[in-house]
């Protein structure tokens, strides 16, 4: 893996950037991505020893990661919680000890506005500006992180450009290229194949042949990437994997191109009319080996799992039939970013057999569920387990995105535990610690999982361990982190042996 270096302000290296301005402007704003638990947190920060209520297991070692927007500068048009500058806070837990520290992603946006001292580049509800180098939009970098051959790699909802960090110390390394890969930009999410290191990526765009689908070896080299031929431009946002083959979408929640071309915005429909299908391709297979499903029209941001069952291929995942609920009259200019942003989905199954085309679909459960983790040493084989995050619907009071609960589903049967983060208590997504060591002999929720969770009632926020067995009993430990930790996006666990070498 080659990480092509460009040039970086002396605001992004040496001692941590004066970020103090952010506090001054977000008040101005009337916007609530901006304000209570979603105010940015903007000091880089690093602590050691931190105070434990509980006590840490002893199996437990690794690394939590949690990627969310943190913006810096008063935002050119209407301020989406995609435009915030991306930020990673990192808590460690080795030896019964835990640290943490947090940095900035330093992208070339981010880096263009502190060399200018003022926003340069529009946000996605624009107006899009195409002048501007790299994206008409600003990458920010702010939605999931993962680790793959040594680096973390934070990547931003709308295909952006991939960047590194040291996942020790949150150095920022410069933009992520795979070596052979032609093309810069990754999708939302890729997966680590935690059984073969391998990289499992997709891109899409405006233009033909709209997506591109790859995988990179373990070392960082591009194995293969090939185009994908959709019926015109769409926003996937993941994808999933089985031992052999990999499941791409095609959703009919998408924009018209002219639209953009014309106006220079980005309108996004739903299109009822319009079937989703599932693209099924061997791992390392070319683009005439793809097999389209035609499936209920719907829009998934997130899968939980894949695997084969003899003619079958089985993917769990979160489902939405709305997703981009009506806008509300009362909340003006921004009621359909909040809109959208409520985000509507549950528990659901699809199965496609290789043999005959079959299909079958149907709901596991139909709780308002999603930011879905599994066991990640069970990724690609079969599963049963996956924890989600509660989140409350309108008639709820779910005005804006906020994980209130976390949910375990046995996927097999529907049943599920829960736990209740408390009244103006908010989690993060909540990946699945396996114990130190742990193979799929283990059993597979033999380990933990772990929770960034802030507190609206006191403005702290603690990294809670729950044990995955019994999540009911509540954490098990509770990790004082020593700044707020603002609500943000998706969370990665490295285990340590894959860390401390």
């Amino acid at each position: 893996m080659r990480l092509e270096s460009f040039d970086v302000t002396e605001k992004c290296i040496g001692s941590a950037p004066n970020f103090s301005n952010t506090q001054e402007w977000i008040y101005e704003l009337d916007n609530p991505y901006l304000h209570g638990v979603y105010a940015p947190t903007t000091d880089e920060i690093e602590a050691h020893e931190l105070e434990v209520i509980g006590e840490l297991p002893e199996d437990l070692y690794g690394a939590y990661f949690r990627n969310g927007p943190n913006p810096v500068f008063k935002p050119k048009n209407a301020y989406h919680p995609f435009d915030g500058d991306g930020m990673v806070h990192a808590v460690y837990i080795r030896d019964g000890k835990a640290s943490y520290r947090n940095s900035y992603i330093h992208t070339a946006a981010l880096q263009h506005e502190l060399a200018a001292n003022e926003a340069v580049w529009p946000g996605v509800m624009g107006p899009f500006d195409f002048s501007l180098p790299d994206f008409p939009i600003k990458d920010t970098g702010n939605t999931d992180v993962i680790l793959f051959n040594g680096s973390l790699i934070p990547t931003w909802y709308n295909a952006g450009i991939p960047y590194a960090m040291d996942p020790l110390t949150l150095q920022n390394q410069g933009m992520l290229q795979i070596d052979g890969r032609q093309r810069r930009n990754m999708s939302a999410h890729s997966h680590v194949d935690w059984n073969t290191g391998e990289l499992i990526f997709m891109d899409y765009g405006d233009e033909a042949p709209f997506m591109t689908y790859g995988v990179a070896n373990p070392d960082g080299t591009l194995r293969q990437e090939v185009p994908i031929q959709l019926p015109g431009p769409r926003l996937p946002h993941d994808l999933g994997f089985t031992t052999n083959f990999t499941i791409l979408h095609d959703l009919p929640f998408f924009h018209d191109v002219n639209v953009l071309r014309n106006h220079n915005m980005r309108v996004l429909k739903f299109h009822r009319d319009i079937p989703t299908r599932f693209g099924v391709i061997p791992r390392y297979g070319g683009s005439d080996d793809i097999r389209w499903f035609e499936c209920e029209p719907c829009f998934i941001l997130h899968v939980s799992n894949c695997w084969e069952e003899g003619e079958w291929i089985v993917m769990d995942g979160c489902r939405s039939i709305n997703p981009m609920p009506d806008a509300s009259n009362d909340e003006g200019a921004l009621s359909h970013m909040l809109a959208y942003m409520r985000l509507e989905a549950n528990n659901y199954r699809w199965r496609f057999n290789l043999r005959t085309g079959e299909v079958r679909e149907g709901d596991i459960d139909d709780l308002n569920t999603e930011f879905n983790k599994i066991n990640q040493i069970y990724q690609g084989i079969k599963s049963k387990y996956a924890y989600h995050q509660r989140i409350p619907l309108l008639a709820e009071g779910g005005h804006t995105l906020r994980f209130t609960g976390l949910v375990k589903y046995n996927n097999e049967t529907g049943q599920y535990d829960q736990w209740d983060y408390g009244e103006g208590v908010y989690g993060s997504e909540t990946p699945f610690a396996p114990v130190k060591g742990a193979t799929r002999d283990n059993a597979e929720d033999d380990g933990y999982v772990v929770s960034l969770v802030t507190d609206s009632n006191t403005w702290k926020s603690e990294l809670q361990i729950f044990d995955a067995k019994d999540i009911t009993v509540g954490p098990i430990a509770r990790v004082k982190i020593p700044q707020r930790v603002p609500v943000g996006f998706h969370a990665w666990w490295s285990c340590g042996e894959q860390l401390w070498k």
